[in-house]
C-alpha cells in the first residue's frame, strides 16, 4: 500500500473535486479516504468485546458486524459495476454483507438468521479493499473538475457512503446494551451540562428559497441534491433553541405519551407497539432519568437537546399548540433554510465549525444555548446546524431536474414514498457530505438518530407528495 495504513482519523471535511494541479488533488482524495476509512475502523472500536457485533442494537436492524464489513463491500461492488476493477475480493461475505434494511415499519423485524463472518474475517477483507482502492486512486486517470462520470466520482461516492454509516453506526452503538460498549479517547462526551434554558419564539422573515446542485458544482453530491426548486416562504416563528431535554420533560410529565390527541394515526400506532414513555435515549431510575451516549450513561444534561423520532417531535407541537393556542408545528425544508442562510459559509470552507458539527466539539451533544448565529434582522438563534439533525415535516423528494446515477441508482429512489421526511443541519456526528448545507437525508418517520428538532409557529404550507420513481414493488432492502 502506498499510504500509511492510520492516519490522522479526525479530518472530516469533504473535498473539492476542482484545481489546478490533477496530482494534488489525487493525493487529497487518496487521504480522505485513508482518514475515512480509519475514523470509520475506530469507531469500532468502542465495542467491548466481539459479542457486541453480534447483538442487534434493534431487532429492525442488522448486528453491527453487518455494518462494519457493509461499506468495504460497497467500495468493491460499485468499482465492479463501474467497470474499474475486473471481479470482486469475497463472493460470500459480499453477498451477506451487501444490502442493508429500510425498515418499512416500526414491526417489520429482521428475523432472518446469518452465518455472519467474524470481526477477524471483515478486517482482512477491509484490509484487501483498502489496498485495492488505493492502488486504484493511485492509477487512474484524472481530469480537474471531477465529475459524476468520471473514475474518481465513484471512489468518492464510497467515501462518502461510509461517512454515513460512520454516523448511523454511532446510533446503533448508542442502542446497545451498556455492557458490550465501552468509552473511546476518541470520540469523547461533553461533560458541561445543567439545567435548560427557557425557549422562545422569535420571527423570521419569510422569502424565496432556492434549493439544488448544479453538475457544475465542484463537491460530491448525492443525487437528490441536483435540480432547482423555489420556494416561496411566508414569514414565521421558530423557537430560539432547540427542544432541549429539559422543555421536553414537560411533555413527559403531562401524559404525553399517553394522550391520543396529541399523536396522529401513524404516532399512535407506533406508540402502541413500542410502548414508549418517554424519549429513547433516557434511561428511567427510582428518582428521575438519566441519559445514554454513544459509551456512557451520564446524569440527565436538561439543557442538551432531545432526541427523539419524528413522530414524538410532531406530538409534543400538537401538546404545546394545545397549551399556548398557537399552531405549533415542525418546519418544513425551505423554513429550515430561512434560517440556514444566515450562516454564509460551508463545511470545506469553516476554519472552526460555526456549531457543534463534524466532530470538531466532541462525539456528544452539547448546550443548546453554545452556538449561537445572530441573523440580519438581530435575533439571535442557537443551534442552526449541528449538536443534533432537526425534523422537519417535509417528505424527501427529487428536486425539479433530478437524475439517478447509474452506478448507485437506488440511493434514493426508494425513499420517495411520502415515508421518510427530510433532517437538516447534521449533528455532532456528521461529517462530510452529511455536513453541507445542501445535502438531503431522509428517514422513516419512527426511524431513531442523533435527531430532534427546533418548532417553529406559522400558517400551515402545503405539503405535496409526489413519487414518480417509485415501482409498484416496494423496494425493502436498498440502504447500500
Amino acid at each position: 500500500m502506498n499510504a500509511p495504513e492510520r492516519l490522522d482519523p479526525l479530518v472530516t471535511k469533504t473535498c473539492y473535486l476542482d484545481g489546478s494541479d490533477p496530482e494534488k488533488k489525487r493525493e487529497e482524495i487518496r487521504r480522505y479516504y485513508h482518514q475515512t476509512f480509519s475514523l470509520y475502523e475506530r469507531l469500532f472500536d468502542c465495542l467491548a468485546s466481539d459479542d457486541a457485533y453480534y447483538t442487534k442494537a434493534t431487532p429492525l436492524r442488522h448486528p453491527l458486524i453487518f455494518y462494519y464489513g457493509h461499506t468495504a463491500v460497497f467500495f468493491i461492488n460499485k468499482l465492479h459495476v463501474a467497470k474499474l476493477i475486473p471481479e470482486r475480493l469475497d463472493p460470500r461475505i459480499e453477498s451477506m454483507l451487501a444490502i442493508g434494511v429500510d425498515e418499512m415499519s416500526w414491526d417489520d423485524l429482521d428475523d432472518a438468521h446469518y452465518d455472519w463472518p467474524t470481526p477477524a474475517e471483515v478486517l482482512d477483507y477491509r484490509n484487501k479493499t483498502r489496498d485495492i482502492v488505493d492502488d486504484l486512486i493511485s492509477s487512474v486517470p484524472i481530469t480537474l473538475p471531477i465529475g459524476w462520470d468520471d473514475p474518481l466520482w465513484i471512489v468518492m461516492m464510497g467515501i462518502e457512503h461510509e461517512r454515513i454509516h460512520l454516523e448511523t453506526s454511532s446510533v446503533l452503538m448508542r442502542q446497545l446494551p451498556l455492557s458490550l460498549v465501552k468509552p473511546s479517547p476518541l470520540f469523547k462526551d461533553c461533560n458541561d451540562y445543567g439545567e435548560a434554558p427557557t425557549n422562545v419564539l422569535l420571527p423570521v422573515s419569510g422569502r424565496r428559497i432556492e434549493q439544488g446542485c448544479s453538475r457544475r458544482d465542484t463537491l460530491y453530491r448525492w443525487d437528490n441534491e441536483y435540480g432547482y426548486l423555489e420556494t416561496p416562504v411566508a414569514n414565521f416563528n421558530a423557537s430560539k433553541y432547540l427542544t432541549s431535554n429539559g422543555e421536553f420533560l414537560a411533555f413527559v410529565e403531562d401524559d404525553g405519551y399517553t394522550t391520543r390527541d396529541y399523536w396522529d394515526d401513524e404516532g399512535w400506532g407506533w406508540l402502541q407497539h413500542s410502548k414508549a414513555r418517554h424519549p429513547s435515549f433516557w434511561v428511567k431510575t427510582e428518582t428521575g432519568y438519566r441519559y445514554r451516549t454513544i459509551a456512557s450513561e451520564i446524569d440527565m444534561p436538561w439543557n442538551w437537546p432531545v432526541d427523539v423520532n419524528a413522530l414524538e417531535a410532531a406530538a409534543f407541537c400538537r401538546w404545546k399548540s394545545a397549551k399556548t393556542g398557537k399552531n405549533v408545528r415542525l418546519p418544513t425544508e425551505a423554513e429550515w433554510f430561512c434560517l440556514r442562510e444566515e450562516i454564509p459559509s460551508d463545511q470545506p470552507n469553516w476554519k472552526s465549525a460555526p456549531g457543534n458539527i463534524n466532530l470538531e466539539h466532541g462525539a456528544s451533544a452539547c448546550p443548546v444555548d453554545r452556538f449561537g448565529t445572530v441573523t440580519k434582522r438581530g435575533e439571535e438563534f442557537f443551534d442552526i446546524i449541528g449538536n443534533v439533525w432537526q425534523w422537519t415535516q417535509t417528505p424527501i423528494d427529487g428536486l425539479p431536474g433530478f437524475e439517478v446515477h447509474e452506478v448507485y441508482d437506488d440511493f434514493s429512489t426508494p425513499t420517495f414514498d411520502g415515508q421518510h421526511n427530510l433532517i437538516k443541519g447534521g449533528s455532532y456526528f456528521s461529517t462530510g457530505n452529511s455536513a453541507l448545507k445542501d445535502s438531503r437525508y431522509a428517514f422513516r418517520r419512527h426511524f431513531f438518530q442523533h435527531a430532534g428538532f427546533r418548532y417553529i409557529e406559522g400558517e400551515e404550507p402545503i405539503i405535496t407528495t409526489s413519487n414518480p420513481y417509485e415501482t409498484d414493488e416496494q423496494v425493502s432492502q436498498y440502504i447500500e
